[in-house]
């Protein structure tokens, strides 16, 4: 326990001065138009760090949507690797690495984000949590902001260290907390049904992966649901901004550039051909569609000769096509009779 106590603390520390740092460069500027002690500078201070976290995470969200996309256009090829080698796990494994590295996919990729997350997490609650129960300052927070962090109320009246069972009796912290946990698990749940009804191709739909993705459905939202009662309004606060920036990105990432062979593809194709715009055939993992594939394999229509009259071949000399051309005596051409 010593061990991890001390992994833990080397770990956090740094993440305790990057969020006090951006937390109070925020609460420097919202301290200009409201009370500096108040909870809702506190708060939108919070809401400022969430937005300067996931533009840090864009690199990271980008690499998680390639993820999850080229998971998703090599689910057939998966399939195929199933039928041919389900007898055998150990070469099954192999060739379907084999197909990860080929395709550039990195199954862990769509985690990215959520890892790094989670110590940030951990770091503000904490942060929070010893501001308010112990008025003790880490990171680049003095004691007097200490003390203001873990003492800040709400419309006056809604400490943001409490949550929804420790309540102190507040009805209203209770209103506040489940409100905010409500958000929380609607915004997780619609962000993974958007990803799977609208980016997701209908070959993708089934097997392991799609197992997975709608097990995630189901389980983040109730993770949430359960954990977020013991969360402090102000870390709740956090968790609900991120969960709507990831909504919005996602929905944008979708609409701008779905994965081929979708729905939100179709959409989008629709729209552009509404607008005028070119349009061109969409290609997929397997290669191009059925329509195109059997157009190459056509062989091309052989040219027949022209037919010529009588007079006409008189005419030629009756030369076959690539012969030497005849004169009007029937000598060829160049000799005299």
């Amino acid at each position: 326990m010593e061990f991890l106590g001390t992994v833990g603390h080397f770990v956090l520390t740094p993440l305790y001065y990057a969020i006090s740092a951006v937390l109070l460069g925020w609460h420097e500027l919202f301290s200009l138009v409201l009370p500096a002690k108040g909870g809702m500078s506190w708060v939108l201070s919070i809401v400022g760090l969430t937005v300067v976290i996931r533009a840090a995470l864009i690199p990271l969200f980008v690499k998680q949507i390639n993820a999850s996309r080229n998971m998703q256009l090599i689910q057939p090829k998966v399939k195929e690797l199933q039928k041919k080698y389900g007898h055998d796990r150990e070469k099954l494994a192999q060739e379907t690495m084999a197909l990860y590295r080929e395709s550039n996919t990195n199954p862990f990729a769509s985690c990215l984000p959520l890892l790094v997350q989670s110590p940030i997490f951990i770091a503000l609650f904490r942060l929070l949590d010893q501001a308010a129960k112990n008025n003790k300052a880490n990171g680049f927070l003095s004691q007097s902001q200490a003390e203001s962090f873990g003492q800040a109320k709400l419309f006056g009246h809604l400490p943001i260290k409490l949550t929804f069972v420790n309540n102190d009796g507040l009805h209203s912290v209770q209103i506040l907390a489940a409100v905010l946990v409500v958000a929380m698990t609607i915004t997780t749940f619609t962000t993974q049904r958007q990803l799977m009804t609208k980016n997701m191709p209908a070959d993708a739909m089934t097997g392991q992966y799609a197992q997975q993705q709608k097990m995630l459905l189901y389980v983040l939202p109730v993770v949430f649901a359960v954990g977020g009662i013991a969360f402090p309004i102000g870390v709740l606060f956090y968790w609900t901004t991120t969960n709507l920036w990831t909504m919005g990105q996602q929905f944008y990432v979708i609409r701008r550039n779905p994965a081929p062979g979708t729905p939100a593809f179709e959409a989008k194709q629709h729209r552009d051909r509404a607008k005028g715009r070119y349009v061109a055939e969409p290609e997929t993992a397997a290669g191009p569609t059925a329509e195109a594939a059997v157009e190459q394999r056509r062989p091309s229509q052989r040219q027949q000769p022209k037919r010529q009259s009588k007079q006409q071949r008189k005419r030629s000399g009756g030369a076959k096509p690539g012969g030497t051309p005849k004169n009007d005596d029937g000598t060829s051409e160049g000799k005299t009779a």
